[in-house]
């Protein structure tokens, strides 16, 4: 069975650290611990008596001052894991944590996890070809030496930085290392962190070269991983479930992020704020439950992005300066039907296509395989469309010898709306407000993945008015954009009350737009 060696990198709360000792090494696993020297000396003190009868805790042989960024994140750990190796034989996996993390499922179910794949779990990218990182230097981490943290020694860390610039003092990367870049919350298996060990006794050139690296925490054991283990013994994952704001920082879970926490695929979170006692007495005793049964969905991340989304304007109305005099046309009309669900909004244009002869299209900016025809290679993607959706409007004009056409949004694209209802044209809406029941809702948020098969029931309870929330919210900014030629058609209506928007909108006979509306099961789910 597997045994778990933890490695854990910590500097403040004491009781915190010690609670989470005790708790891990309850159901038999074991941990290492490395304190930041810079930390208050009574604390360790504090840990060292408290956990000083525990066969299971040891701690790293040395303590050093740790640095954001700085070797000396890598150095710690090297120094927490070579005790762990000596102190625990039986230990079979070695788990990288913090003082933030808590486990979210029991000790059992990690075992079993780790006991059905004989792997390693580690994020490793490819330095060069990723777009892991987002922001900030990236190949000047690498080929420039960095003698200085950034956060606490800036101008002494640009000026280094800008001198070898100018200099041209680059240097090469070990030849045959093939850098590669993750978060350092990983889990390897107890040969693999032994081949770390022995390869960092030998590779000196190697130990030098990421000495001076920026942020190696996030390079190194990353590229030695790859180096030293066969690619089907790696899963390019970490176990620790994490997320990250807009502005980089991590996300901090609190009390009310319990069902959450627990329904990831993921073994351990960070960061879980110090405030959330109850949440860290919840996990502890989910951890300590060998019995608990857990409902994988794994939507955190979509979610957070839904939640944190709402209310986010700040879309981009204006025309970039490449379109300014990218007009479709004066005398083109481009209609657009406006609709929520999709399936109601094709069987219109079905019927429309009967009824009034008008080429129509269905969601091509918001459907991948939208049947278009060949434009040249601009309709194959949505990020091309999108891009280019004036220049593609009206070559879909052309193609259809048409200067009416009829399309298909989606309520969110009121920015798409804009844009076009700001061209020259003349851009005409219909939007159709549908009903929404809960079972509607709940398929809706598996489709766009907040919320997966196994999500518990409460969960999508109190998810159901935040989506429901957000229907009625798209269709509030439609309503305020204050189009000139905006129309309502509503599932509530009689045939008769929807036929005259459809009317307007389609500029037909009421005696036609009456024959659309009554189109049978037009609204059905």
């Amino acid at each position: 069975m597997a045994r778990i060696a933890f490695i854990l990198l910590c500097h403040k709360d004491p009781e915190a650290i010690i609670r989470q000792a005790q708790m891990l090494t309850a159901a038999g696993d074991y941990m290492s611990i490395h304190f930041d020297a810079r930390a208050k000396p009574e604390h360790f003190r504090m840990i060292r008596s408290a956990l000083a009868d525990n066969p299971n805790v040891t701690f790293a042989r040395k303590r050093i001052k740790c640095g954001w960024g700085e070797w000396s994140l890598v150095q710690a750990s090297l120094y927490a894991i070579e005790a762990a190796v000596g102190a625990f034989p039986r230990a079979t996996h070695f788990y990288m944590l913090s003082g933030d993390c808590m486990a979210v499922k029991s000790a059992a179910f990690a075992h079993e996890f780790l006991d059905n794949d004989e792997v390693d779990y580690i994020e490793s990218f490819d330095f060069f070809d990723s777009d892991w990182i987002k922001t900030g230097i990236k190949e000047d981490r690498l080929i420039y030496r960095h003698f200085f943290n950034e956060r606490v020694q800036k101008k002494r860390f640009y000026a280094s930085y800008h001198l070898q610039k100018k200099l041209g003092l680059t240097r090469k990367i070990p030849e045959d290392l093939q850098i590669q870049i993750g978060s350092q919350w990983w889990c390897l298996r107890r040969r693999t962190v032994e081949w770390i060990l022995e390869f960092t006794r030998k590779r000196r050139d190697v130990m030098r070269f990421f000495a001076t690296t920026w942020i190696p925490d996030e390079t190194f054991f990353q590229t030695l991983v790859r180096h030293l283990v066969p690619d089907r013994e790696i899963r390019t994952r970490t176990l620790t479930f994490l997320m990250f704001t807009d502005y980089g920082l991590p996300v901090t879970f609190h009390n009310d992020h319990y069902d959450l926490l627990l329904s990831q695929d993921a073994l351990f979170a960070r960061k879980i704020s110090p405030e959330a006692t109850e949440l860290k007495q919840r996990l502890g005793a989910v951890y300590a439950d060998d019995s608990a049964t857990f409902q994988i969905s794994d939507e955190g991340r979509n979610l957070y992005r839904f939640l944190t989304g709402r209310g986010r304007i700040g879309q981009r109305f204006a025309s970039r300066f490449w379109e300014t005099e990218s007009t479709l046309g004066r005398q083109r009309e481009l209609m657009i039907v406006v609709c929520k669900k999709w399936h109601v909004a094709k069987r219109m244009l079905e019927k429309i296509r009967h009824i009034a002869n008008l080429p129509t299209i269905d969601y091509l900016f918001n459907e991948e395989n939208t049947p278009l025809p060949d434009l040249g290679g601009i309709q194959k993607t949505l990020e091309k469309r999108t891009r280019h959706r004036r220049a593609l409007m009206r070559m879909l004009f052309d193609y259809f010898e048409t200067d009416r056409l009829i399309v298909c949004m989606d309520p969110s694209n009121v920015d798409l709306m804009h844009d076009f209802a700001s061209d020259r044209s003349t851009t005409k809406f219909l939007e159709i407000q549908c009903d929404f029941t809960d079972d509607y809702l709940i398929g809706h948020a598996k489709r766009v993945g907040l919320a997966g098969e196994q999500t518990p029931q409460d969960t999508l309870e109190r998810l159901l008015p935040t989506i429901r929330g957000d229907m009625v919210y798209e269709s509030d900014r439609i309503r305020d954009a204050g189009f000139e030629h905006h129309v309502v058609m509503k599932q509530g209506n009689a045939p008769e009350e929807n036929a005259a928007p459809i009317a307007r909108f389609l500029d037909i006979a009421q005696e036609k737009a009456l024959e659309i509306a009554r189109t049978p099961h037009l609204f059905a789910d």
